[in-house]
């Protein structure tokens, strides 16, 4: 992939091939076995938003009924969201260790337990309590979505991989309000957990089944045969098979798996590091909007407009629908703006082994066409707070809904996959790292959102959290300006774009 002029004095230059050289495809998965592993990463990723969003119809109907306050129902939000930035770091690790999907099954099995304690509990405590370890269950599945698919796809094709993925967790907040609001209305609060636990075991059964270990620790780039847990039992049947035929399993065994006391440190010691901590808080200040916009949506409308759970629920269909379908176009633009950054560098993409990430401007291509997503995402939120306080025709905010859900989801397409790209060697520690920071900036936003409206109203809180976004920008700009330059430097001192060639 590298130019011709870098080729030159080539015994100069850094080294970065893991491989030395030698032709080893990036991963032995076929195109077909890549689609099946992320369909199924992506609906494992969809009940952590999921879970949250089919519980936001709800929250006066289980207030009501625990008799207890909108501001201890909103303290369950806060909750789950710092359980969902912390737990990940945890898992996120093991899985770098024992492998993706032992660490699948174990959260699965986490979240159903969790969700049948909440269908059967009558508590505000055990309320609060059951929904923190619903959040441990289902919180881990996204990091470890992007751990698998940087497992399998190379950076030429990464974006698009992501964005497939986002599909499956983007649906979330368009089924699970409306679900949620149905739920609630016709069979009461408790079926909602009913439905979770159900639904997730389901889940459960499709990875048990089909979901192979993809952890280039332990199958490098899948052409080692996984064994144990590890193993899925459809491809255990088929070791079984060519095993009764004489034919062998046909691969090596996995590398020993290696299984440490977790620790949040990896994790941290990537928030210190300059360039990453600039994608890792604007990330976060975005989600934190998002987060904001959703948790506000059903009790505004139900103050504003007078709509029941079920139409509330209705309403979030704007958003979710919008998430849902600019999942595939933002996938496709962050392909395209790879091939176009490359082509600009004189560059060629290496298909087979992938890209050395060193020697390709990967700030440049993943941000390209962040400003976009960045202008249209703030400005409907500023157009959302003033809709709902003026209290226009209700097609106004859901508009402004939709408008937000298009642009956020390839904001989040965008900074997720960079961070990734960045750290490739440890993708779902890195992925926890985006979710450390994204969900206790939304937790802090969260725990004020009613203090800010109470003071000045949603239309200049949705004004200060737009700012805040608009504010990442020059950040942003920094860091697609001289990120390629800080990581040569730091791959050797004294190196730098300008002198590539001789380092």
């Amino acid at each position: 992939m590298i130019s011709p002029e870098m080729q030159e004095n080539s015994d100069e230059k850094v080294e970065l091939e893991v491989d030395n050289g030698q032709n080893v495809p990036y991963t032995a998965f076929r195109p077909a076995q890549k689609r099946v592993i992320v369909f199924l990463v992506a609906i494992a990723g969809f009940f952590s938003p999921f879970s949250a969003f089919i519980y936001f119809p709800a929250l006066d109907l289980i207030a009501s009924a625990l008799n207890v306050s909108i501001q201890l129902m909103n303290l369950t939000v806060t909750m789950y969201l710092v359980v969902q930035g912390v737990v990940p770091s945890v898992f996120g690790e093991i899985s770098e260790n024992v492998g993706r999907r032992p660490v699948y099954l174990t959260v699965f099995v986490i979240y159903i337990l969790a969700s049948i304690g909440l269908a059967v509990q009558n508590s505000y405590g055990a309320l609060l309590a059951l929904r923190m370890l619903q959040s441990a269950g289902s919180s881990g599945t996204i990091a470890l979505a992007y751990g698998v698919i940087s497992d399998i796809a190379a950076p030429h094709e990464r974006g698009g991989y992501v964005g497939i993925a986002h599909v499956g967790f983007n649906s979330a907040p368009s089924l699970g309000p409306v679900l949620g609001g149905i739920l609630a209305e016709k069979a009461g609060w408790k079926w909602i957990f009913w439905f979770l636990a159900g639904l997730s075991g389901s889940v459960f059964i499709l990875l048990l089944l089909l979901l192979p270990e993809t952890s280039r620790k332990l199958v490098g780039n899948g052409n080692l045969h996984a064994t144990g847990i590890n193993q899925s039992l459809y491809d255990k049947l088929e070791s079984w098979r060519r095993h009764e035929g004489g034919m062998g399993v046909g691969a090596e065994g996995m590398r020993k798996a290696v299984l440490r006391f977790p620790s949040i440190l990896p994790c941290l010691h990537l928030l210190l590091e300059g360039p990453t901590l600039i994608l890792l808080l604007s990330n976060g200040v975005f989600y934190m909007k998002y987060s904001c916009v959703q948790a506000s949506l059903a009790p505004l409308l139900q103050k504003t407009y007078h709509l029941s759970s079920m139409h509330v629920g209705l309403c979030y269909l704007a958003f979710g629908t919008s998430c849902a379908v600019a999942s595939y176009g933002v996938g496709a633009i962050a392909n395209y703006d790879y091939r176009k950054t490359a082509q600009s560098h004189n560059l060629s993409i290496d298909k087979v082994k992938g890209d050395a990430i060193i020697a390709f401007p990967i700030e440049k291509a993943r941000l390209r066409s962040v400003w976009i997503y960045i202008f249209l995402s703030s400005t409907a939120t500023l157009g959302y707070g003033w809709s709902v306080q003026t209290k226009t025709h209700l097609a106004t905010p859901l508009i402004m809904q939709f408008i937000i859900g298009l642009a956020v989801t390839g904001i989040f397409n965008v900074l997720n996959t960079l961070v990734v790209d960045l750290h490739s060697d440890q993708s779902a520690t890195a992925s926890a790292a985006v979710s450390i920071t994204r969900c206790l900036l939304a937790a802090a936003g969260i725990s004020v959102l009613q203090l800010l409206f109470d003071a000045i109203g949603a239309g200049w809180t949705f004004t200060l959290i737009s700012g805040m976004c608009y504010a990442t920008v020059p950040f942003l700009w920094l860091e697609r300006q001289k990120g390629w330059n800080w990581r040569l430097t730091k791959a050797r001192p004294g190196c730098s774009t300008r002198t590539t060639i001789r380092c």
